[in-house]
């Protein structure tokens, strides 16, 4: 009886084994597997060869010795990045939209350099949005074939609404992932501005955007590992795209974020020490200041640096679009 089901667990495996083999002749799968072999990011790193045999210490050391290499990347991009920041700022001057769409780690980045545009700079959460392959479920944990699915990428942006006033920043370490693909296509298709992310030079997405950003990176650390120097530097270039769209957009003043949120007591602080900084009294004043606008930091500080008032403060900041630094010019001439 044992002999018989060795035979089948055995017969078992040697089916799946089969399955597995005639699925892999796919020519689909051997074409994917030409272009991991084509691609800088995929390739193996001279450098951390024998990292498996090195201490503690050295493979740190190594790592942030690759690491050192994305901003000096990431400087060969600031045109197509300034660009896209022109993009997005148009977009918004006509109430448009900046949305990020990825898979993995690149859906990740997108969503968390999207949440944190809210509370930075007082914006509605609809206006920066991030969205990844397989719904909020996959920001913990991966879902399995997600990325793989062009149409999902499609209606994951009729889901929002999205449409031609938008920006698209489509988001690829690789520069294939289907999802990414099929999104860029169809925000095309209906007339958007589309920006590729990727770190691979030459990639299928940069054929799919009006914009096309890629920092090469290089081989990982660890091959293929791309959410390390890869992901490091799309982070940076998200986080670009939003604070110099939001600089261009009037939500600084000097370098200060004036429209800061102060939605806990820590940012709360921060409006104090913002409206200190900027007009230089102290923080008894400055509190005053921002109790009397509803603790809006950019009208409390125009009402110190010019004495307007709060009702007519808001008019002067309107008709200057939101630029705190040109409404006092306003008030002083």
């Amino acid at each position: 009886m044992a002999k018989k089901n060795s035979d089948n667990v055995q017969s078992k495996v040697d089916n799946d084994h089969s399955e597995s083999s005639n699925q892999f002749t796919d020519e689909s799968d051997y074409s994917l597997l030409n272009q991991l072999d084509s691609m800088v990011s995929e390739g193996r790193n001279p450098d951390t060869m024998d990292i498996d045999l090195m201490d503690s210490k050295q493979i740190l050391t190594q790592i942030n010795n690759e690491d050192r290499k994305v901003p000096l990347a990431i400087e060969k991009c600031i045109e197509p990045i300034s660009e896209a920041v022109e993009a997005v700022v148009e977009a918004f001057k006509v109430g448009g939209r900046l949305v990020y769409i990825g898979a993995g780690t690149s859906g990740r980045l997108g969503i968390l350099d999207a949440v944190e545009c809210p509370p930075t700079f007082s914006i509605p959460s609809e206006q920066v949005v991030g969205l990844i392959a397989g719904g909020n479920k996959a920001i913990l944990k991966a879902v399995e074939g997600a990325e793989d699915d062009p149409q999902m990428g499609i209606d994951d942006l009729k889901h929002i609404q999205f449409c031609d006033k938008d920006v698209l920043v489509g988001i690829a370490a690789s520069g294939r992932t289907p999802y990414v693909i099929g999104s860029l296509d169809y925000a095309k298709s209906i007339g958007a501005k589309t920006v590729s992310l990727s770190c691979n030079p030459g990639s299928e997405i940069d054929k799919h955007a009006d914009i096309a950003i890629c920092p090469v990176v290089g081989p990982e650390v660890l091959t293929g590992s791309t959410r390390m120097k890869s992901g490091t530097a799309q982070k940076l270039v998200l986080n670009m795209i939003t604070t110099a769209s939001m600089i261009r957009s009037g939500k600084s003043y000097e370098n200060l974020m004036v429209d800061v949120s102060a939605s806990n007591k820590k940012l709360h602080m921060r409006a104090i020490r913002i409206v200190m900084q900027a007009t230089q009294v102290d923080a008894y004043t400055a509190e005053q200041a921002l109790k009397k606008t509803n603790f809006m930091v950019k009208l409390s500080i125009l009402h110190i640096l010019t004495g307007v008032e709060p009702h007519l403060g808001r008019k002067i900041l309107q008709q200057n679009d939101g630029f705190l630094r040109r409404s006092v010019a306003a008030l002083n001439t």
